[in-house]
Formats: C-alpha cells, sequence, structure tokens
C-alpha cells in the first residue's frame, strides 16, 4: 500500500515537472519518494503520513527562531487582516529598510526583492551600471540563484545533480562569468591580471554553503577585499544563508570584513518569500528610479513578508543571548557528531561554523568545490534514509548544510547523536 507522500507525489509527477517546485526537493539523488509536509513547530516537522521529524533543513536556514514561532505568526495574521498586497509603498517596507541599514555594516541604502535569486541578479546589474564594466568573477560550487549569468559550476542542486550548467542559458549569458577557485587567491589574481580593467564584480557565499558548508581560510576573504579595492571592483557577499545567522551582522560583522554591496533572501522574511540587495549608497543610487540601473517588482516589500521578518530581526537584535545559545548548540551538535564519526572510522569530513554544518563523506579535507567533489554521494544516500526513517529530517543532498535552530535543546540534540550512532553501529 502506498503511503500519502507516495500518493502525493504519483500525482504530482503528472502536473508538476520531476514532481517538485524546487529540484533538491525531489529525493531523486537519495532513491527515495519525498516526504510531504503538513505542518511544523518549534524543531519539529510533520509529514502526511502523520511521521515526526527533528528538522535540520528549517526551510534551509531562515527558521532561526524554529518553526512556527508565536510571535512571527501572529505578526502575519495582523498583517493579513490590513490585505494580502498592495503593489504601492508602506510604512513596513521603510521599516525594514531603516532596520537593516542601521544595524549591517557596510549597508547604506537597500532595496526589497522577491528572492535571493533577484537578489543577486539585482547586486550584480547594479555593480555593472556603476562601473561601466561587464564581467564578474565568482567561485565553482558557490550558489548565487538560478538566473543566467549565475549557472555557471554552480553549487546545490545544480551540483547534486551532476549538471555543470544549465540547458536554456545562451552561451552570451555567461561569456562575461569568470570562475575561480575558492579559497584560492592567486586564483582570483590571475583573472584579475588577465581582464584588466574589466570586472566589474566579486561575488562571493562567505562561507559557501552551498556545497556542504566550507570554510574561508584565513586571510581569503580579506584578500578579495584587498583585490577589489586595488582593480576599482565591487565585493559582493552572497550572505542569503548567512545574513543574521552567522551573527546578527553576518558574515560582514563575524569576519571584520566590509562588502560593496551585500545581498540576502528569505531570512529577513522569517522563511516568507522576499529578498534585498543593499550596501554603499553611491552604488545603490544607481537603482532606477534613483538612477539609470533599471530593476523593478510588483511584490517587492511585500506587507505581509515585511510584517514577518521585521518581528524575527528585532527579537534577534532585542536578545542577543540567541546567539550565544546557537553557536553553543552548533558546538554540541557538530562536535558530537565529529567524536562519533572519528570513533567509528567513518572516513568523513565534518564542516561547520556557528549553527550550520555538513558532513562530507570524503576523508579528504574539503576546503573548495573539487575537494567537495570526492565526496560520495551513494554513502550519503544510505545516510540519509536511515536518518529520515528513525526521526531525523536532513537536506537529501550531499551539498547542503544542516541549519541548527534555537528551538533545539538538549534532547533533540541528543537524540539526533544517538541515532547518528545507531547508524554508525550498523555499519560495522
Amino acid at each position: 500500500m502506498m503511503t500519502r507522500s507516495e500518493e502525493l507525489f504519483a500525482r504530482a509527477v503528472k502536473v508538476i515537472p520531476g514532481g517538485v517546485n524546487s529540484p533538491v526537493r525531489a529525493y531523486g539523488n537519495v532513491g527515495m519518494t519525498p516526504r510531504f509536509i503538513t505542518g511544523a513547530t518549534g524543531p519539529y516537522i510533520f509529514d502526511a503520513d502523520g511521521e515526526k521529524y527533528i528538522d535540520y533543513i528549517n526551510s534551509w536556514g531562515p527558521m532561526l527562531l524554529g518553526h512556527n514561532n508565536p510571535e512571527i505568526r501572529e505578526s502575519v495574521i495582523r498583517a493579513c487582516e490590513d490585505g494580502l498586497s498592495f503593489g504601492a509603498a508602506t510604512e513596513r517596507e521603510v521599516e525594514m529598510a531603516e532596520f537593516i541599514c542601521a544595524h549591517v555594516p557596510s549597508v547604506e541604502m537597500v532595496r526589497m526583492v522577491n528572492s535571493g535569486t533577484e537578489a543577486v541578479m539585482s547586486a550584480v546589474r547594479a555593480a555593472r551600471g556603476y562601473t561601466g564594466r561587464d564581467k564578474i568573477i565568482k567561485f565553482a560550487g558557490c550558489y548565487h540563484g538560478h538566473s543566467d549569468a549565475m549557472l555557471v559550476k554552480a553549487g546545490s542542486g545544480v551540483m547534486t545533480a551532476g549538471i555543470p550548467d544549465s540547458a536554456g542559458v545562451p552561451a552570451g549569458c555567461t561569456q562575461d562569468t569568470l570562475t575561480a577557485v575558492y579559497n584560492d587567491l592567486d586564483s582570483v589574481r590571475d583573472l584579475f591580471e588577465a581582464n584588466r580593467g574589466e570586472i566589474a564584480a566579486v561575488i562571493v557565499e562567505p562561507i559557501a554553503a552551498n556545497m556542504g558548508v566550507v570554510l574561508p581560510k584565513e586571510g581569503f576573504l580579506q584578500g578579495l577585499r584587498t583585490l577589489c579595492t586595488e582593480n576599482g571592483a565591487v565585493l559582493i557577499f552572497d550572505e542569503v544563508i548567512t545574513g543574521f545567522r552567522l551573527s546578527f551582522g553576518g558574515a560582514q560583522e563575524y569576519f571584520g570584513i566590509s562588502a560593496d554591496l551585500v545581498t540576502y533572501g528569505k531570512i529577513i522574511g522569517a522563511g516568507m518569500p522576499v529578498g534585498a540587495y543593499g550596501g554603499k549608497r553611491e552604488i545603490m543610487e544607481m537603482i532606477s528610479p534613483s538612477g539609470s540601473v533599471y530593476q523593478a517588482g510588483t511584490l517587492s516589500g511585500n506587507p505581509v513578508a515585511m510584517a514577518a521578518g521585521l518581528t524575527q530581526l528585532k527579537i534577534l537584535q532585542a536578545n542577543p543571548d540567541i546567539y550565544t545559545r546557537l553557536a553553543q548548540k552548533g558546538e554540541k551538535l557538530f562536535e558530537g557528531m565529529k567524536k562519533l564519526l572519528k570513533r567509528y572510522d567513518a572516513g568523513c569530513t565534518l564542516n561547520y561554523a556557528r549553527s550550520l554544518g555538513c558532513t562530507f563523506f570524503t576523508d579528504h579535507p574539503v576546503e573548495n568545490y573539487a575537494d567537495a567533489k570526492t565526496a560520495d554521494t551513494a554513502r550519503f544516500a544510505e545516510y540519509f534514509a536511515y536518518m529520515l526513517n528513525h526521526g531525523i529530517h536532513l537536506a537529501p543532498s550531499q551539498f547542503e548544510a544542516m541549519f541548527v535552530s534555537d528551538a533545539h535543546n538538549d534532547e533533540t540534540i541528543e537524540e539526533t547523536l544517538r541515532v547518528l550512532k545507531d547508524y554508525l553501529e550498523s555499519r560495522k
């Protein structure tokens, strides 16, 4: 007899490409049928068959306070009572912009959009308009959304599927996208030297979280800052993952590096569809209607999303101890996992930074895209299935992060470690 999730997937594949609205949800790379989710609260998520899981996806990061936070939920209900969308200016979007500019290093002006993909696409356009140059540098394995120019050696779902680029992207859209090696400043320096006066921007995930979790080496981010300054290029930090998670001021605050532009995704909407890009005033004033770089969106600054996001950000700002707890919980979980993997000689590498981490099924240190690709995805699929079937909800891809929320507690972390231990015992 089919489970409810299997029934829903059988219906979905008839009307939705691959049966899902985002590829990584498909579970194809782990040889399973996706779980269809009906609800979530705190650290837990529930599927259509009534199963309960400890969730480490957290809607791909934004649920810092856990699922269905009552204060955020109430703010959304109140906002909905006023209307769902106006396509016009509202006070809430001004409040959101003021809040971000007041609390994020280097952000003097900000523009709301509807997703991380849109934020990156717009930030790159702004950098090109500001510099009058066309070429950009990105890093192999870093994912910056699915706009045409960014689908060059992208990470995340593209990496899992083994597709280095995408069909439907004309060669002309990527001819000005240059690819460097993450954590290798010489590769960036070589591209600048070979393209003198032509590079508009360098875009980077300050912690690469779409080829698993890969941390920057000491001096790498500062080196990018220096190279961009010396060459008149814009440094863009893609903080869709790290923004307001790594620290309240994101990776810029955590690493002490000031980018010229920064991009955000659903984390500033507490998980609702939203994004933003912002940075130095002289760059942002290039954006229409102030300047000649066009970017628009009827749903940008949606009042319901702004209400949700502002509530979460204000909670985080008023309670800095949340970040202390997130770091402690991340250390307990990931160090506990490391110890178990070492004890059972699992041949794995675990990278983490505070509340996000990833277990790579390779004994090779993972410092860039080539290292990440040495991971054994078949072994990951076996691990994933065991964890899922024993109540632990992980991303169905070797190359995604685990996200810890403030709703996770000693009980959920200890249960996660117990299930991991049982998995490792089962393989002896």
